[in-house]
C-alpha cells in the first residue's frame, strides 16, 4: 500500500456515507498569456500524489464500499509536444491507483450522477466561486427530483475537517520527507554564510540560496526568499532584495525549500563581515535565549500558547535590559507594549504548506502538542529607525527560526545543522571557504 492509499483509507474511515470532491486547481495567468507555475492544492496532493492541474478526486463511500475516481486531462499527443507528458485516464489507474480515470471534460456533466442520492457532500466551499455555484446548483436541482426518488446531498461537510487533522500529525514517511526539505534548506543557509560579502546586492545572496535549493532537488520555493540587510531586516516580509549589503550590516535570510511538495522554513541573521558588532550581538543573544526557551517548552502535552509565552517572556526581559521598555514583565505582556518590537507569534505549523494547516486554539483553548507535530520556533526583535528606540539599536532586525518536531519524550530540531549562536556563526564564517570558488555538482551523490 502506498502512502497515498493509506491516507485515503484513513480519510474513508473518517467519512460518513457520501462523496468527497477535491480539486487540484487551475493554472492562473501571471500576465499576458504567461501562467504562474502550477502547484496542486495540498489536500489534493495529500490524498492522490498528483501534481497536475485541472483534476478532481472523487471519493465515494457507501457502507464498507469505497471508490476513488480521478477526473483529469486525457492523453493528448499534440498538447504533449507543447506542454509535456500527461498522466491520462489510464495512468490515473496505473500510476495513482484510482479505481477509474475519466476525462476532465466529463466532470461537469457527470456531477448530477456523482451527487445523486449521496447523503453527505464533502467539499471546501469558498475557494472557487464558479465551482461553488455549479455544485450548489446541481445539489438543489437534484432535490427538486424528490418525486422520482432522487435527492442531492442534504448535509455539507468541509473535507478539511478531516485532512487538516491528518496533516498535523506526521507519519514516519511524512517525517522522512520533512527532514529532506529541512536538510536541503540547511545546506543552502550554510552556503549563504560562505558566500556573503559586503558590496554584493541582497538578490545575489538570495540567488545563492535558491541555487542550492535547486541543485539539491527542490523544484520550488516554499515562499519568496527574504534576504534583508541592515535596516531592511526590521521589515518582516521584506522581499525587494535589491539593496547593497554594507560592511557593518547584519543580514537576515528567511527561506525554505519545497522538496517533494513538503516545505522547510529557516531564518538566520548573521554579519556580512563575519563579526558581530556589539549592539547586534546583544540583540542576537536575547533572541537566541528566547529561541532556546521556546524550544525547551516544546513537548507532548504542552500548549502552543505556553511555547509562545516562554519565548515572549525572554524577549520582554531583553527589551527591559536593553533599556527599550521599562516595568514589570507581566504588565509589559498584558499591555502588549512589546508589540512594536515583536509583532508576530513564536511560530507556525509546517508541512505541505509553509504556514501549514491546523488550528492553534480550539474552543478558546490553546491546542496541546502531540508527537508527530512539526512547528517553527522563530522569535525576533526588530528596531526601526524611530526616536523611541535607543540609537545604538536602530536599524537592527534579528530573527532566528528552526523547524521542530514534537517527539514522544520532547522535541527534535530538524534544522539543527545550521550555526545558530553568535560564536558558532563567527567560527563557521571564519573557517569557511569562498562559496563562489567551490561550486561542485551534487546530483547523483
Amino acid at each position: 500500500m502506498t502512502i497515498f492509499q493509506e491516507r485515503r483509507k484513513r480519510f474513508f474511515d473518517a467519512m460518513e456515507d457520501g462523496v468527497a470532491l477535491i480539486p487540484s486547481g487551475t493554472p492562473a495567468l501571471r500576465n499576458g498569456d504567461v501562467e504562474h507555475p502550477f502547484r496542486a492544492d495540498s489536500d489534493f496532493h495529500f490524498l492522490t500524489g498528483m501534481d497536475e492541474p485541472d483534476a478532481w478526486a472523487v471519493l465515494t463511500k457507501s457502507g464498507t464500499e469505497t471508490t476513488f475516481d480521478l477526473y483529469l486531462r486525457p492523453f493528448d499527443p499534440e498538447q504533449e509536444v507543447w506542454m509535456g507528458k500527461r498522466t491520462g485516464t489510464q495512468g490515473a489507474v496505473k500510476v495513482f491507483k484510482a479505481d477509474h480515470g475519466f476525462d476532465i471534460a466529463r466532470f461537469a456533466d457527470d456531477l448530477p450522477l456523482i451527487l445523486e442520492n449521496r447523503p453527505v457532500l464533502y467539499f471546501a466551499f469558498g475557494v472557487n466561486a464558479e465551482w461553488d455555484a455549479r455544485i450548489l446548483a446541481v445539489t438543489n436541482n437534484l432535490k427538486q427530483e424528490a418525486r422520482r426518488g432522487v435527492a442531492g446531498p442534504w448535509k455539507l461537510v468541509d473535507p478539511r475537517t478531516v485532512t487538516w487533522w491528518m496533516r498535523m500529525i506526521k507519519t514516519r514517511q511524512d517525517l522522512t520527507a520533512q527532514q529532506k526539505a529541512c536538510d536541503v534548506t540547511a545546506e543552502a543557509f550554510k552556503a549563504a554564510m560562505r558566500a556573503v560579502r559586503p558590496g554584493i546586492r541582497e538578490y545575489e545572496l538570495a540567488a545563492v540560496v535558491e541555487f542550492e535549493f535547486a541543485r539539491r532537488g527542490a523544484k520550488r520555493l516554499a515562499f519568496d526568499t527574504i534576504c534583508a540587510a541592515g535596516a531592511n531586516a526590521a521589515t518582516l516580509h521584506y522581499t525587494a532584495n535589491d539593496a547593497i549589503i554594507g560592511e557593518r550590516d547584519m543580514v537576515l535570510i528567511d527561506a525554505g525549500a519545497e522538496v517533494g511538495m513538503v516545505c522547510a522554513d529557516i531564518t538566520r541573521t548573521f554579519p556580512a563581515s563575519g563579526r558581530f558588532e556589539p549592539a547586534a550581538r546583544e540583540v542576537h543573544d536575547w533572541v537566541l535565549k528566547a529561541h532556546a526557551a521556546s524550544v525547551r517548552a516544546v513537548k507532548p502535552g504542552a500548549t502552543y500558547a505556553s511555547v509562545h509565552r516562554a519565548g515572549l517572556e525572554v524577549l520582554c526581559r531583553g527589551l527591559v535590559k536593553m533599556n527599550v521598555l521599562h516595568g514589570d514583565i507581566d504588565q509589559i505582556i498584558e499591555s502588549a507594549a512589546y508589540r512594536p518590537y515583536f509583532m508576530h507569534r513564536i511560530g507556525h505549523w509546517l508541512g505541505l504548506d509553509c504556514h501549514d494547516v491546523g488550528p492553534y486554539f480550539v474552543d478558546n483553548e490553546s491546542i496541546r502538542l502531540e508527537p508527530g507535530m512539526v512547528l517553527t520556533i522563530e522569535p525576533g526583535l526588530y528596531f526601526r529607525n524611530q526616536p523611541e528606540v535607543p540609537e545604538r539599536l536602530r536599524g537592527i532586525g534579528v530573527r532566528i527560526e528552526d523547524d521542530v518536531l514534537v517527539t514522544p519524550k520532547g522535541r527534535k530540531i530538524l534544522t539543527d545543522d545550521v550555526p545558530r549562536s553568535a560564536d558558532d556563526i563567527e567560527a563557521f564564517m571564519a573557517a569557511s571557504s569562498d562559496w563562489f570558488k567551490g561550486i561542485d555538482p551534487v546530483s547523483g551523490r
